[in-house]
């Protein structure tokens, strides 16, 4: 994904900013909003930035590269 889109990417929710996650690190290529737990999917170098395609982050799971 392109940097200068990610630095102009922010929850189309709360307006906060964005984690982008890849493999290997992460499990799929997500952009990940810490503040909702939400993780917007990224198809193809897309993000898909709807809020009914957000998969819910459960309370345990860990933010991988959040700061």
């Amino acid at each position: 994904m392109d940097t200068r889109l990610l630095e102009l990417l922010v929850c189309p929710i709360c307006k906060g900013p964005l984690d982008y996650q890849r493999p290997p690190l992460a499990e799929r290529a997500e952009l990940i909003c810490a503040a909702d737990r939400l993780a917007f999917p990224v198809h193809d170098g897309m993000p898909v930035m709807l809020e009914s395609e957000a998969r819910q982050l459960d309370e345990t799971s860990p933010i991988v590269g959040a700061k």
